[in-house]
């Protein structure tokens, strides 16, 4: 009876030890067919769409509203964004492994140099020649407030929106 419980024993631990080893980082474990691994997407998501709106001379809000908030900021370096986009496939071999970045610096609090993986590349048709380009920004929405709070601005004690 002994023996039949350690050969049992002996034969769920080597086959946990096997599922458990399925699931490591062994180059040929992820190369099994029945082995599925998702798409690994990291960080700010950057286009050429994106990239072709930038302008020297654009100050953040402008840049923000096109590429949204970089990844990166640095408190040390607070005139510079860097945006950073990963891709790494996973069980579709016809996808690649992508990196983009860009960099942006800013003097004043306007654009002064692009750089990176994607450069703007405006179409000759959509900019009239020696005039800038303008971005609108939408307008911030309203706060939402409660009731109490009108109240309390309608009797003269708060500030109006």
């Amino acid at each position: 009876m002994r023996s039949s419980m350690r050969k049992l024993l002996i034969l769920v631990s080597s086959i946990a030890t096997l599922f458990l080893a399925a699931c490591s980082s062994d180059p040929i474990v992820n190369r099994l067919p029945f082995v599925y691994r998702i798409n690994i997407q990291q960080g700010n998501v950057i286009t050429q769409e994106m990239v072709d709106q930038l302008r020297v001379g654009m100050n953040k809000r402008q840049v923000q509203f096109v590429l949204g908030s970089p990844l990166l900021t640095d408190p040390f370096h607070a005139q510079r964004w860097d945006y950073v986009y990963l891709f790494e496939p996973g069980s579709d071999r016809k996808l690649k492994p992508s990196e983009q970045h860009l960099t942006l610096i800013f003097e004043d609090d306007k654009v002064a140099s692009i750089s990176g993986t994607m450069q703007p590349n405006p179409k000759p048709d959509t900019l009239p020649p020696n005039r800038q380009m303008t971005v609108v920004v939408p307008p911030q929405e309203r706060e939402s407030v409660g009731i109490l709070t009108k109240l309390w601005r309608w009797m003269g004690f708060g500030s109006e929106t």
